[in-house]
């Protein structure tokens, strides 16, 4: 990586460019927690190149990605004719407008990220559903990299995000990361009910391409934990959150 995509990739994370079993599992998951909603009006709010764009589309709805970044707006674009340049923290859509909006590891990259989810809950219709993923802070790894002395370091540094949070913010101040109670903040007073709140491990898919059966023991053991109460240690929280259906738009 030069230094631009190095400043890009700390300041808005790097998107998926292949797919693999991960997003598979994750895709999965969204249908799942989208159900009938994945054949209505679906965006994706910050869809990178437009990968999980491309695959919703192929079940039956009006699938729009929303990504920020210019350059990945136009990769998305080359895909799909669907795609908005705009931010998270001010959709350009009418109230009401969407069945299922998906955040995938996006809301930690945003300015404001209560105002993110905000506009989110503002553009669902009611009964519609908002799944998110986003970084969980038990997780043993900052995998966003962090600053060291005034330079940015890219890659998975240890116990980062278990540091006193002071200290945590000083080495990775371009990225956030999340508690339970961190993301009942930013729900607190919207017009919501939660159906799912959980935490969920990766799929592990650089280790498996490089130890084989090592790899894919370590995905089903971290995995497996997702049942028990080390599920605490996860990459990411996955929520599923559902516009009130009882209120009204003004």
């Amino acid at each position: 990586m030069n230094q631009r995509d190095l400043t890009k990739a700390a300041l808005r994370g790097e998107p998926s460019y292949v797919w693999r079993a991960g997003q598979d599992r994750r895709l999965k998951m969204i249908l799942d927690a989208a159900g009938e909603r994945v054949t209505g009006r679906v965006l994706e709010n910050g869809c990178g190149v437009g990968m999980y764009v491309e695959k919703l589309s192929a079940h039956g709805g009006e699938v729009i990605g929303l990504e920020y970044d210019f350059e990945r707006a136009v990769e998305a674009h080359e895909n799909s004719p669907y795609i908005t340049n705009a931010a998270g923290e001010h959709l350009p859509f009418p109230a009401g407008t969407f069945d299922l909006i998906l955040s995938h590891e996006v809301i930690e990259h945003v300015q404001d990220d209560r105002l993110a989810i905000a506009e989110m809950v503002r553009a669902l219709r009611p009964g519609g559903r908002i799944v998110l993923f986003c970084p969980n802070r038990g997780y043993p790894f900052e995998t966003h990299g962090i600053y060291w002395r005034g330079k940015y370091k890219f890659g998975n540094i240890p116990l980062v995000n278990w540091l006193p949070r002071k200290w945590r913010d000083k080495l990775a101040p371009h990225v956030e990361v999340y508690t339970r109670r961190d993301l009942m903040r930013l729900f607190d007073g919207l017009p919501v009910k939660f159906i799912t709140r959980t935490i969920v491990f990766g799929a592990y898919d650089n280790i498996i391409a490089r130890f084989g059966r090592f790899g894919r023991a370590l995905r089903a053991a971290l995995q497996f934990f997702e049942r028990t109460p080390l599920k605490v240690l996860g990459l990411s929280h996955f929520w599923v959150v559902e516009k009130d259906d009882h209120y009204q738009s003004r």
